[in-house]
């Protein structure tokens, strides 16, 4: 039986990750800093605690024996290191990086959103050749960008598939996006407001489909650079529409033609121009298709939203989403603003 090691395996894609290898008949170790072990996972499953940053540690977990290794939280230079520091000892590796490397040939990118003329002019859809923010320590895209140039030094010598997914979604997530229309149907809100005319294209990742590239990259090593989403991308009116149909709710949607107005109109998804990626790389090379659609996958990412929120206060539950997105649910805005 063939061996792997997942570093981040308690997360929102690790998960899914350990899942999908272990139903194809991996030995698999799930390693993450609690050790803990998710409940859908195969008894065989060996759990571990490890410290990312004890390169003994990580070293001596992947032992010498180990036919892949998958990281799904690998974020800079130095992870990369610790990476080809076991070229020769790991078979292949499959590691997670983030569309948000792309930028476009003005160079504008995901770090010059907050910019005026700042938001990226992509090509649709976005090519794996599409070129690629300068390698750094200032943010996270810099940081991934780091990551990757890093991976690439040992190409020659380790298998390296690297994948790159756009707005991850599914249970667990830190920032689920998924939150702006359950939350409102939770509280009663039968009227929204969508920037843009509702149109926004923003393409979604399931961490489940994210898995599945892992999986088809683990069978068949390579060194390669992989975009990791879904098989399509609804606009921001649809997910609204089919996150109502999984609640069973009924909404009236308004539209504004351009931005937000304020805190009115916008959601997690309200860009200005397309985010759109090519998955036909993956499909040409892994053999890549979808396990799920994206609103295949909304039943039990609204289960897992509802039952969150009613546990604790949206905040709470979801501080990363919280400082991202602070006046998402300002009501009284947009009572106002129909109102008028």
């Amino acid at each position: 039986m063939k061996k792997a090691v997942v570093i981040g395996a308690s997360g929102q894609i690790g998960r899914p990750v350990v899942d999908a290898l272990a139903r194809d008949g991996w030995e698999v170790t799930a390693a993450s800093r609690g050790g803990g072990r998710d409940a859908g996972w195969d008894e065989g499953v060996r759990t571990a605690r490890l410290d990312r940053s004890d390169d003994t540690a990580l070293a001596a977990l992947v032992g010498d024996d180990c036919d892949v290794l998958v990281d799904v939280v690998a974020y800079d230079a130095r992870h990369a290191r610790q990476l080809t520091s076991l070229a020769g000892r790991v078979g292949s590796a499959v590691v997670i990086s983030t569309v948000s490397v792309y930028e476009d040939g003005s160079g504008r990118n995901f770090d010059t959103l907050g910019e005026p003329d700042g938001f990226p002019a992509f090509p649709v859809p976005v090519q794996e050749a599409q070129q690629t923010i300068a390698p750094g320590e200032t943010s996270y895209s810099t940081n991934k960008a780091a990551l990757e140039r890093e991976l690439r030094t040992v190409a020659d010598e380790f298998p390296v598939t690297v994948l790159r997914p756009a707005a991850v979604h599914g249970p667990y997530s830190p920032l689920p996006r998924e939150l702006y229309f359950v939350k409102r149907n939770l509280d009663g809100r039968r009227r929204r407001v969508l920037a843009y005319k509702g149109r926004s294209l923003f393409h979604p990742s399931s961490a489940r489909n994210i898995a599945e590239l892992a999986r088809l990259a683990a069978a068949r090593p390579g060194t390669r650079v992989l975009n990791a989403c879904d098989d399509e991308t609804p606009t921001a009116a649809e997910i609204g529409a089919a996150i109502d149909a999984v609640m069973g709710v009924e909404t009236q949607t308004s539209f504004l033609d351009g931005a937000p107005e304020g805190s009115v109109g916008g959601t997690p998804w309200s860009i200005p121009l397309p985010v759109v990626f090519d998955m036909s790389a993956a499909k040409r090379e892994l053999g890549y298709q979808p396990v799920v659609s994206y609103a295949g996958s909304l039943p039990e990412t609204v289960a897992w939203l509802t039952e969150a929120l009613a546990e604790r206060d949206w905040r709470e539950c979801f501080p990363h989403f919280a400082d991202r997105y602070p006046d998402l649910f300002d009501y009284a805005a947009e009572d106002a603003w129909f109102a008028a």
